[in-house]
């Protein structure tokens, strides 16, 4: 790409290095197929603070670790999320705290912190003993080394711990069903915040009908869980859930939806990706593995995972924040500037459009050492775990941090050990294994894995 100044393609003040309009036309293809390998691919040549040549908005490419912290923490009310990004996907959450703005966000974060309270986390435990207990005995019945798709396993599992911790449902027989509606939909929300042109909801395009029935089954699994809790005996002593909290909160209707639905999406495709790449990971790094294993084989023996064992299971954790380093599942942050600022000596007009990748981030060198190897050693030791370390964004930072933070890592780290101890993962082709940049990163075509039980598990 070429550093020309790129005034002669529109009127909007140029402020940052960027690239021509002609490169952007060229490289229009990568943009439309995988545009996390186009920014990846513009940062590397023109650097961290980088201008598109669009008329409208102003679009910026923000990936100096110091200025990415400063739009999302240190002067995070001047930026706001009203970004093409956060449109499309309320598209399946609706105006949930997901893509909710300003004083409305403020609003339903207050509703639902108390499901996120230490003392609910910690219920978290039992939750994945449940799941794991379930996932080993359907992986038992197979042929020991049967071949499975360890991603649809682990977004299945990470489901239904969702819907038993926030909703107080077991969820295990609509798993399958509400996975793959989830992933429709969002491949349907991803094409439409890539094709500004894309047609409204009501004309009956394939990717419109497809998102329609989605919604038609996300919206279905909200009415019964409704349904089930309208019929629960009255008088019974326990503590609320979160479906207490948003009926109580917002006493029904759209918002306690969207609410919803927000959960069971963002709430699993977290842990579900951490958990997949994970395992990538670790087929990859045998050393790795065989660390992982003797950790869980050491602190859990031969039983279930529980909230006391998190402190002893570090490597486990650590496992996970590099598969999140490497494999940030949001890999894309946008936000619109409500205000002029200045980003890394640049300055970034109001109005602006500011990307911000954490997949670029996390392989910043000035950071992150040789930024591209499996290490799980980097968040060992003193502070190094800290997920408020600048550079560390797998859920964000600031104020809008991702409120499942906690109940994500421990829930990771709990499945993570649990299944290590019983369990090895062998993948069947791992330099087949491709990133998909969608609302998430996920593999391509899934995560074929060889599945076997620990010898020294039998009997």
């Amino acid at each position: 790409m070429s550093k020309g100044p790129p005034e002669r393609y529109f009127r909007t003040p140029v402020t940052a290095p960027g690239p021509q309009g002609g490169d952007m036309l060229r490289a229009f293809g990568l943009i439309r197929t995988n545009p996390l390998a186009f920014l990846e691919q513009t940062w590397h040549e023109l650097g961290d603070v980088v201008q598109f040549p669009i008329p409208s908005p102003p679009s910026y490419l923000i990936s100096d670790p110091e200025a990415v912290d400063r739009v999302l923490r240190v002067n995070q009310r001047a930026y706001g999320k009203r970004t093409i990004q956060y449109t499309s996907l309320s598209l399946v959450t609706g105006e949930g705290l997901l893509t909710a703005d300003t004083e409305a966000w403020r609003q339903q974060r207050r509703v639902v912190q108390p499901a996120f309270h230490p003392t609910q986390v910690e219920k978290v435990a039992d939750h994945v003993a449940v799941s794991c207990a379930r996932l080993d005995g359907e992986w038992s019945a197979l042929p020991d080394g049967t071949v499975i798709d360890v991603d649809a396993a682990m977004m299945h599992t990470a489901l239904e711990v969702v819907g038993r911790a926030l909703f107080g449902t077991d969820l295990s027989g609509d798993a399958a069903t509400l996975a793959h509606a989830t992933l429709a939909a969002l491949d349907v929300v991803v094409g439409k915040a890539r094709n500004p042109l894309s047609p409204p909801l009501w004309v009956p395009t394939p990717g419109n009908l497809t998102l329609r029935r989605s919604l038609s089954i996300l919206d279905g699994a909200v009415e019964r869980m409704l349904a089930e809790r309208r019929l629960r005996p009255v008088g019974i002593e326990r503590e609320p859930d979160m479906l207490d909290l948003l009926v109580e909160g917002f006493g029904g209707g759209g918002p306690v939806r969207n609410q919803m639905v927000t959960f069971l999406v963002a709430g699993h495709e977290t842990v579900a990706s951490a958990l997949t790449w994970s395992w990538h990971l670790l087929d990859t790094s045998p050393d790795a593995a065989a660390m992982l294993r003797d950790e869980a084989l050491t602190v859990l023996g031969d039983r279930d995972a529980t909230f006391a064992d998190f402190p002893h299971l570090p490597y486990a954790r650590a496992v996970v924040d590099e598969a999140l380093r490497l494999y940030p599942p949001a890999w894309l942050i946008t936000r619109k500037a409500h205000e002029d600022d200045v980003l890394a000596g640049h300055t970034v007009p109001a109005g602006a459009l500011v990307i911000i990748s954490p997949w670029i981030v996390h392989r910043h060198p000035d950071l992150w050492p040789d930024p591209e190897r499996f290490e799980p050693s980097r968040f060992l030791g003193t502070g190094a775990s800290d997920s408020n370390r600048t550079g560390y964004l797998p859920f964000g930072s600031g104020p809008r941090m991702c409120i499942g933070r906690d109940f994500a890592l421990l829930e990771a780290t709990l499945i993570m050990s649990s299944l290590a101890r019983r369990w090895t993962f062998e993948g069947v082709d791992a330099a087949s294994v491709h990133a998909e940049p969608l609302v998430t990163v996920r593999p391509r075509d899934g995560l074929p894995m060889r599945v076997r039980r620990l010898v020294a598990d039998e009997g």
